[in-house]
């Protein structure tokens, strides 16, 4: 095996172990533990070992499957978004933002639609930020307003009016029958609706479950994914809105 090829590890390198689990609506039952492991057979686990079956609810089974698969990953094939702005220190950024901009860059972010979950944009945005690493708030030449959860799409786009925002950043942790995506389409076209093309801030949005080379397609300038530290987005903030401004408007 090249080292631009390679299988899962289990118990060996290269063995193709791999360990999945999901939810089948049937009781548990003998029966619902082969069709988890025909479930198995099928995504190419074989042979499947069935680890773990537990009741959930009324109707259904979760379960836990380890086995091998033969699928190889040829690294040389895989697409990703890189970074591709400079990593800027908190003094960094506020010395370009002072320096260029001669404002400060305002920030407006949110939870939209009914997602409750603020952590992630409170790890961004907050003082305290996230793994001893400072929020957007820590930072000078940032005025931040954070709206907090279940913000309306009309709510965001008018306070991002009042704040004369530079940028909006959205999180959505929830997404049952894809309400992060369709909640970010409908972000993305009330701010075209809203303002013209020059006036409209740039739009940001952040979760677990984004694939980040969707941006075009969701209508944003923007996809973070899990992990994303304050650093990394005001980083990019300076990166999109001052220092490569002339290729953002292009």
């Amino acid at each position: 095996m090249s080292g631009a090829v390679v299988r899962p590890y289990g118990d060996t390198t290269g063995d193709g172990m791999v360990q999945v689990s999901f939810t089948l609506p049937v009781p548990h039952d003998k029966r619902a533990e082969g069709a988890a492991v025909q479930l198995a057979n099928r995504m190419g686990i074989d042979p499947a070992l069935l680890v773990h079956a537990k009741q959930m609810g009324g109707g259904f089974t979760f379960f836990v499957v380890y086995g091998r698969v033969n699928h190889l990953v040829d690294l040389s094939a895989v697409r990703v978004v890189e970074r591709d702005f400079p990593l800027l220190s908190a003094r960094e950024v506020n010395a370009v933002v002072k320096r260029r901009l001669r404002r400060k860059l305002s920030v407006v972010g949110a939870c939209i639609g009914t997602d409750a979950h603020t952590v992630g944009i409170d790890a961004i945005l907050n003082v305290k930020g996230v793994a001893g690493e400072k929020g957007l708030e820590y930072y000078r030449e940032l005025s931040v307003t954070n709206l907090g959860a279940q913000v309306s799409v009309p709510e965001l786009v008018e306070a991002a009016r009042v704040a004369r925002a530079d940028a909006v950043l959205v999180s959505q942790v929830v997404t049952q029958r894809d309400a992060h995506l369709h909640n970010t389409r409908e972000m993305s076209a009330a701010f075209r609706e809203a303002l013209p093309a020059g006036r409209r801030p740039l739009l940001i949005v952040g979760g677990p479950r984004f694939d980040e080379s969707q941006a075009a397609e969701l209508g944003v300038d923007r996809i973070f994914g899990r992990g994303t530290t304050p650093g990394e987005v005001a980083s990019y903030l300076v990166h999109a809105l001052v220092t490569d401004r002339k290729a953002r408007s292009a």
